[in-house]
């Protein structure tokens, strides 16, 4: 796949950008007092959350390996 220089640039940007993003957002959110219960365990909103960014850096990945792989044609 080849791709003109400026898609496979935006592709690679936003794949890294999802990458440097997404853990911090994640550790924010392991603090957060709604994580965890009472006892410890986690909720609801702490497993939705490690969902949402477990996708994101999937997509994140692919994205910015899609714009290498196109950058290098």
């Amino acid at each position: 796949m080849a791709l003109t220089g400026f898609p496979g640039v935006v592709l690679l940007v936003a794949g890294i950008w999802s990458l440097v993003v997404w853990p911090p957002f994640l550790r924010r959110v392991l603090k957060d007092p709604r994580a965890h219960d009472g006892n410890g365990k986690a909720t609801r909103f702490l497993t939705v959350h490690v969902a949402l960014v477990s996708i994101s850096l999937i997509f994140g990945a692919a994205t910015a390996a899609i714009g290498i792989a196109g950058l290098l044609g």
